[in-house]
């Protein structure tokens, strides 16, 4: 079961994408203003991510929708 967290975007450098589903920084999703990373894995929780709050698929689908993570209007518009 895949299973999602929130982290600062600056501990991002001592995360191990070998257990994380996105292979590097880059390819994970941040938050509008950066600060935030998503991180998304299966199995067991990486101890890099010990105490931070797990989200399954419906859950973060949930918070991917606020303003912090979605613009309020489509680019150009």
């Amino acid at each position: 079961m895949r299973t999602y967290v929130i982290a600062n975007s600056s501990e991002a450098s001592g995360f191990d994408f070998t257990q994380l589903i996105d292979i590097d920084e880059q390819y994970s999703r941040k938050s509008l203003d950066g600060n935030l990373i998503l991180a998304r894995y299966e199995g067991d929780q990486p101890s890099f991510l010990s105490g931070k709050t797990e989200y399954t698929h419906e859950e973060i689908l949930e918070v991917l929708t606020t303003d912090a993570w979605t613009p309020s209007e489509p680019p150009g518009e």
